[in-house]
């Protein structure tokens, strides 16, 4: 009997695990690349608020950092990673599920430079977006963001690697490198070492929507777990919990980033698809407070 009860209790415990969802994603683009961090945090609480319907996870980071490129493709073919944080692109629309709720509420759309601190005086007498166009800007290669930036005819300057960036911009490769206003304090401060010279300009705001969102591979698998996760975010949103989630985060990310009173300049996105929900106010954060 005793042997009866081990074998049911190990078969019990093999199910048991073998319906046990695995979430494997890559930490980010570097290894000191840490702007991804949040995300994971939620899509970790989306899974564990649907754990009671739809079963234990596993949530598995891989050791390898990926360029946008590899990790989409490692999306697609369900390799080392099932699961992706990227900005809303319709091309990327085609190749893997997005799941249309912008997780950082369109923070990332606010677009702050890294600059030389030396550099600063130029950008003091930038009044208008024409003025904005005369310097070039910094982009990572295949990045949603090059496209954008030139087709509101800015001169964009594209580099491989992510890491290599800042480096560029140190060399004066080209002038600013924009980054999501809740990117740029902790990037500073991880590249700082490496490289001093750079600064947060002190006066200028480049904005464009530009939600976040997680993508998913185009297969069954795939959509079983974009669903369970919508519908994870979805409890969270009516709970509360998303919204408390993300002020903690923002609070965290902007600290003392000195916002009151820059000059803002605002740009089309043409990548968008159709079905941003550009009209659920809900989803977005327009910044009010802090811009006064």
């Amino acid at each position: 009997m005793r042997v009866l009860w081990c074998l049911v209790l190990l078969l019990l415990g093999g199910s048991v695990g073998a319906s046990q969802i695995e979430v494997r994603f890559s930490p980010g683009q570097s290894h000191d690349d840490k702007r991804y961090t949040y995300y994971w945090e939620l899509l970790e609480a989306a899974l564990s608020a649907t754990r009671a319907s739809d079963g234990d996870f596993r949530m598995t980071p891989v050791g390898e950092t990926m360029s946008p490129a590899r990790a989409t493709a490692e999306v697609a073919s369900d390799g080392l990673i099932n699961v992706i944080v990227r900005t809303a692109d319709a091309r990327l629309d085609k190749t893997l599920r997005p799941l249309r709720i912008p997780l950082d509420k369109g923070l990332t759309g606010y677009r702050l430079f890294l600059v030389n601190h030396d550099d600063q005086p130029d950008m003091d007498r930038v009044d208008s977006l024409a003025d904005l166009r005369r310097h070039e800007l910094g982009q990572g290669r295949g990045w949603v963001d090059v496209e954008i930036l030139r087709s509101a005819g800015f001169n964009v300057v594209e580099g491989e690697g992510y890491d290599s960036l800042f480096m560029m911009l140190v060399a004066r490769r080209f002038k600013l490198f924009p980054r999501g206003i809740n990117e740029i304090q902790g990037e500073l401060e991880a590249q700082r070492e490496r490289c001093p010279s750079l600064a947060i300009e002190r006066h200028l705001i480049l904005y464009y929507p530009l939600p976040r969102y997680f993508y998913f591979a185009r297969t069954e698998a795939g959509e079983r777990l974009a669903r369970r996760v919508e519908d994870g975010l979805q409890r969270l949103i009516r709970s509360g919990d998303f919204e408390r989630r993300y002020r903690a985060y923002k609070k965290r990310v902007l600290g003392n980033l000195p916002l009151s009173g820059r000059r803002v300049f605002r740009i089309a996105n043409p990548d968008l698809p159709p079905e941003t929900p550009l009209n659920h106010a809900a989803y977005w954060d327009d910044l009010a407070t802090e811009l006064r």
